[in-house]
């Protein structure tokens, strides 16, 4: 339980850090949150936690793939945000991030990358 804890905190303090790093200086933010920090930080847990090395291969190959598709949200939140608003663009971006995995899963598919 205490691990857990830990976990959480850190995992936790990591995230506010960065989100105020970001509401300060949009920049620095950008930077900060386009490395792999979380999925860093759960590679390193699951070593830690003494996870088959192979299901720690698979985690950072599937991370790999999965995050592709999602890159187009990052153009089309700025571009709806600014006609219709936050939440609207956070829907929008959603909802292009899924399209978007799905088509991608399908041409990938065919090179023998499963995502599906």
């Amino acid at each position: 339980m205490v691990w857990l804890v830990v976990k959480w905190a850190v995992t936790a303090t990591l995230v506010v850090a960065l989100s105020e790093i970001a509401s300060r200086y949009s920049r620095i933010g950008g930077v900060l949150a386009a490395l792999p920090t979380v999925t860093v930080l759960t590679l390193v847990w699951m070593q830690l936690e003494g996870v088959d090395p192979a299901r720690i291969r698979d985690h950072a190959w599937y991370t790999f793939w999965y995050v592709v598709p999602t890159l187009p949200m990052f153009l089309v939140f700025p571009a709806v945000h600014v006609r219709l608003g936050f939440w609207p663009a956070l829907t929008v971006s959603a909802v292009v991030s899924v399209a978007s995995f799905f088509a991608f899963a399908r041409v990938v598919g065919r090179f023998g990358v499963n995502l599906l």
